[in-house]
């Protein structure tokens, strides 16, 4: 893996046992992400956001598949092995109960994880009030919980998923129970610590607004990576202004597959099978309507086997039969 990809995903699989039914959450996902990328992932409910951000942060392993996180081969690792890996990883969840203790202070509980790691405390100790300061929080560090807002309470949670210098800050719908105007400061103070640090940030959330916020944002459906949209800003080269355009692609994963959007499947009505046609820059994507009519699809193929070429003219279940009683002919030979 080059220096400049820390995440990579490849056919990432996992598959959960709910009584005597198997649920698949992921069927096959391909995902790279670069180091210091502030990446966003949206999604349905269900379509495996949450599973891949478990296994990214060594809570889960995949059912198969694989998945490297800044060299580390994830399916590979020990259980020793991960859960050193896991105290390299900073975590901020939607629910507030999650993160942090409620009878603790602000300060109290940015300072639980570095005492817990730290080998020199009087060291590391000023350490908790400037990761307050950076949140913004410095001068409510000595209030509870039940003292602070939803969005002070996550502010105080991305202090504590920083606390012992993480590699990669995972972010699982951090303003799904905070208002607009919190749920704006949130996702600006991610950005900014993201600049500020060059930390690797993945972001889930449903919050429309995520695109204006990250570098790229991956759409999941169906437990595969289905399109991203990415920013891109240039300087135009007289007036120096920045301008910034924004650019959505629909992702090719590694078995060649890919997920057309649904509006452009209803707007031409597409469904079942399709007809790819080579063009000079690229492949066509048609509707087969033919079968609507009841003609059946030419198939080109060898002419060592004309047969199949008739397949237009007689359906392709008479051509199969044919084949079929061929092939019977020769075993009997």
């Amino acid at each position: 893996m080059t220096d400049d990809v820390f995440i990579r995903c490849q056919e990432l699989v996992k598959i959960y046992k709910v009584a005597s039914l198997e649920v698949i959450a992921l069927q096959g996902l391909d995902l790279e992400v670069a180091r210091g990328e502030m990446l966003g992932i949206v999604g349905a409910s269900g379509s495996g956001k949450s599973t891949l951000m478990n296994i990214l942060g060594g809570l889960d392993r995949p059912s198969a598949g694989r998945v490297w996180v800044d060299g580390n081969d994830l399916l590979k690792m020990s259980s020793e092995a991960i859960n050193h890996y896991r105290t390299k990883i900073g975590f901020v969840w939607q629910q507030g109960a999650r993160n942090l203790i409620p009878y603790l202070t602000a300060l109290e509980n940015v300072r639980l994880p570095i005492t817990i790691a730290a080998q020199n405390w009087s060291k590391e100790k000023p350490r908790a009030e400037a990761l307050l300061d950076s949140v913004g929080l410095n001068e409510r560090k000595h209030h509870r919980l039940s003292e602070l807002s939803g969005g002070e309470q996550q502010r105080v949670a991305v202090a504590v998923a920083l606390a012992n210098n993480p590699v990669l800050l995972l972010a699982d719908e951090p303003t799904g129970e905070v208002d607009t105007a919190a749920a704006l400061g949130i996702f600006q103070l991610l950005k900014d610590l993201n600049r500020q640090y060059g930390l690797t940030t993945v972001i889930v959330s449903h919050d429309a607004g995520l695109t204006d916020h990250v570098d790229r944002v991956v759409a999941i459906r169906d437990g595969k990576t289905s399109s991203e949209t990415v920013r891109q800003q240039t300087t135009d080269s007289v007036s120096k202004e920045i301008n910034e355009t924004v650019q959505e692609y629909v992702l090719l994963d590694s078995a060649g597959r890919l997920q057309v959007p649904h509006e452009y499947l209803e707007q031409f009505d597409i469904r079942g099978r399709v007809l790819l046609e080579v063009v000079e820059d690229g492949i066509l994507i048609r509707p087969a309507k033919n079968h609507e009519s009841g003609n059946h699809i030419p198939i080109q193929v060898s002419e060592t086997m004309p047969e199949i070429n008739q397949a237009e003219s007689h359906g392709l279940r008479g051509w199969w039969k044919r084949l079929r009683g061929r092939r019977g002919e020769n075993r009997n030979e």
